[in-house]
């Protein structure tokens, strides 16, 4: 299969980006804006004899240069997408009264947008596979219901959109069979969460995670399209 990850250089980008590449079978995209953690994934592919990874060097905030940027260097490896997971995300902790127009664009830019312009590049490719599955990676702060946090007004808003667009995208291409579903995934470990709480201690590790999410991207697009499911043992 061939798939592409988005954000698959740290937390659970890169575990699931790792659980893909043990299947030799599998051609995988790792994209990620840091050339030198996605040059030491490559290195120890290398050492292990794998020869199957792909790394691709993108910032996601360029939104002008996704398609002659990042969607070239994708079709020099691959003409068609199985699983494509956009899971990049930014997440900025501050109140709402304080955040920047820049604070505001960086979150919508990286939560929202490019994924949305990723996908719209890559449905000609994602026509040509076999499994045809995308999933968007959100938040439990963007589903709607769930508990809701000071200083993540316009981290949470972001989420809600990429979920909202998941819901329609799975309308508009069902004719096309591509499935497409969305993770609201509530706190893990990981070096994100971190920076914006460094006191709080989240349940979940990143790899207990992305084993989660490798199973049902493999699997579930059999049994569910459309749908925003919230991940999280945690409630509300």
């Amino acid at each position: 299969m061939n798939i592409v990850i988005t954000g698959a250089s740290k937390g659970i980008g890169l575990e699931l980006t790792k659980l893909f590449i043990n299947d030799k079978e599998n051609t995988v995209i790792g994209i990620a804006r840091s050339e030198s953690l996605l040059s030491n994934l490559k290195n120890k592919c290398k050492e292990n004899d794998l020869d199957n990874f792909k790394p691709v060097f993108f910032d996601l905030s360029k939104l002008d240069e996704i398609e002659s940027g990042l969607i070239t260097e994708i079709k020099k490896y691959i003409n068609s997408i199985d699983i494509l997971i956009n899971n990049a995300g930014c997440l900025i902790n501050k109140p709402f009264l304080d955040n920047s127009i820049e604070d505001i664009q960086k979150m919508v830019n990286i939560n929202f947008l490019s994924p949305s312009i990723v996908i719209q590049s890559l449905i000609p490719l994602l026509k040509n596979g076999t499994t045809k599955h995308v999933i968007n990676i959100s938040s439990m702060g963007g589903y709607q219901g769930s508990a809701k946090f000071n200083g993540l007004s316009f981290y949470s808003a972001s989420k809600a959109a990429i979920a909202n667009l998941t819901e329609s995208l799975a309308e508009e291409f069902k004719d096309d069979n591509i499935k497409f579903n969305c993770l609201a995934l509530g706190a893990v470990n990981t070096e994100m969460l971190k920076s914006a709480f460094p006191n709080y201690e989240a349940p979940l590790q990143a790899h207990e995670m992305a084993q989660f999410i490798y199973n049902f991207a493999l699997e579930n697009h059999k049994y569910i399209n459309g749908k925003i499911i919230p991940i999280s043992v945690s409630t509300p």
